[in-house]
Order: C-alpha cells, then sequence, then structure tokens
C-alpha cells in the first residue's frame, strides 16, 4: 500500500477505532448496570457459583502455586545481587515481603489469572453464542446474566484474593529459601524482619486491587464472549481480545490503586 492510500485509510481506521471503543465502554457500562440490577431477584445461582469457584480457583492452584513460588524466588534472588554492591543484603527480607505483597503477587496472580480464566470465560460464552445456546436461554424464559455472568463474575471476585494470598505465602516461602542458600540470611532473621515490616494493611490492600482486577477480568470476558460474531474465527478473535484488554486493565488500574493506598492508606514515611 503506498504512502498516498494510507493516508487516506488513516482516519477511517482511527475513527472505527473510537466507535469500537465506545461501543465496548457502552456495553460493558450496560452489563455491569443490568448484572446489578439482577444480582438480587431469585433464584440465586448457588450451584453454578460454585461449580465456577472449582474452574477458577481449584484448577487454578498449582499453576498460583508454581507462579508464586518463581516470583518470590526471582525477587529475593535479584534484590540480594544488587544490594550485596552496597552491603544491603540485611534489607532482602523487608523489601520482597513489602514488594510480594503490595505488588508483584496480586499483579502476577491477575495476569495469570486473565490469560487462563479469562480466556477459558470468552470461548465458553462465545462458543455458546455462536453456537445460539444464548438464545435458547432467552427463549426458555430465563435471564443469560443470571445463569453466565453471575455466577462467573461473584466466583472471580472470590477466588483471586484467595489465590493471592496463597501465592503471597508460597512467594515469601521462595524468598525465605533463596535469602538462605543464597545470601547466608537465617531464616529466623528473615521471618522477624517479615513481622517487623508488613501490617495487615499491606496485605489487604494488596487483595483489594484484586477484587477490582477479578470485576475486570470477568465482566470483559464476559461482555466479550455475549457479543461474539462470526462464528468459530470470532471464538479466537474474542479469546484473544479478551486476554489483551484485561492485562491492560489490570496495569492501569494497578497504578490507580497504588496511588489511592499511597495517598490514603499507606503509612508516610
Amino acid at each position: 500500500m503506498t504512502d498516498e492510500k494510507r493516508g487516506r485509510h488513516l482516519p477511517q481506521s482511527i475513527g472505527i477505532r473510537v466507535l469500537d471503543s465506545a461501543r465496548f465502554a457502552g456495553g460493558f457500562a450496560q452489563l455491569v448496570t443490568q448484572t446489578a440490577r439482577e444480582f438480587f431477584l431469585p433464584p440465586f445461582p448457588f450451584r453454578l457459583i460454585v461449580e465456577q469457584l472449582k474452574a477458577i480457583g481449584v484448577d487454578s492452584f498449582f499453576l498460583v502455586v508454581i507462579t508464586g513460588l518463581a516470583t518470590g524466588s526471582v525477587m529475593a534472588l535479584q534484590f540480594g545481587q544488587g544490594l550485596a554492591r552496597f552491603g544491603g543484603t540485611l534489607y532482602v527480607p523487608k523489601l520482597t515481603s513489602l514488594a510480594i505483597l503490595r505488588e508483584m503477587g496480586p499483579v502476577f496472580t491477575s495476569l495469570l489469572l486473565a490469560g487462563r480464566i479469562g480466556s477459558g470465560m470468552a470461548s465458553e460464552i462465545s462458543s455458546m453464542k455462536v453456537t445460539q445456546q444464548i438464545d435458547a436461554i432467552r427463549a426458555l424464559g430465563t435471564s443469560p446474566t443470571q445463569r453466565i455472568v453471575i455466577p462467573r463474575v461473584v466466583a472471580c471476585m472470590i477466588a483471586l484474593p484467595l489465590l493471592t494470598l496463597i501465592a503471597d505465602y508460597i512467594a515469601l516461602f521462595g524468598a525465605m529459601m533463596i535469602s538462605k542458600l543464597e545470601l547466608s540470611i537465617g531464616f529466623g532473621f528473615f521471618i522477624a524482619k517479615i513481622i517487623e515490616t508488613i501490617t495487615l494493611t499491606d496485605l489487604f490492600t494488596g487483595m483489594a486491587k484484586t477484587v477490582v482486577f477479578a470485576f475486570f477480568i470477568s465482566f470483559t470476558a464476559c461482555w466479550r464472549g455475549l457479543n461474539t460474531e462470526g462464528g468459530t474465527e470470532g471464538v479466537g478473535k474474542s479469546t484473544t481480545w479478551v486476554v489483551v484488554t484485561a492485562s491492560i486493565f489490570i496495569m492501569i488500574a494497578d497504578f490507580f490503586l497504588s496511588k489511592l493506598f499511597f495517598e490514603l492508606v499507606y503509612p508516610k514515611y
């Protein structure tokens, strides 16, 4: 394509992207509003929520454990090698514990779940959409929001904070092991410095972030799945789109939440 043709198509491409973004924002807000409106309507889908908790939480357990162990080990090794140049190795427990509880644990776990759970939700709901199962649910007089959206949103917002809590402790364990093996920092000293440094505020603010991340992951996947078009090809595109979009939401939300917590919650040193 020549530069002249690219120049002619550029405004059109920008306009299409702007319209797609506006359509997503409007549809996302509408789905959130509809979910809030139908959340308290009977019957409440307890069984479906339990099924989703298993799919989201239990089936992701070992993946979260491996990721947490690797994250804590790498952070302790990097901090230790970097601080060793300045004689600051003894600060490794403080730095790793704060970084894991406030940032690395919540963000890495959420990104991991965005890839696994977000893509799974999107592909499942998209398949139901293109095979007209969503229309069949409506024809039976049942709301797709109650049967599809609410169970996944509730389960995700319950499972992700709990998985993050597990990932935090596993990451701290990995950091403690590497500190002992590579930096000659004893277990007792490491644990004492963690207790001295971190507070319940650090733990709960990190978990609070994951509730927001779960909100974006679940609603993004549900909205895209319910609006998928184009058959099996559309299912593949929706899956990729959800993973990318949810990851972007997580990174942007993390910045603003961190800024908010530093202003309102974290102590000023």
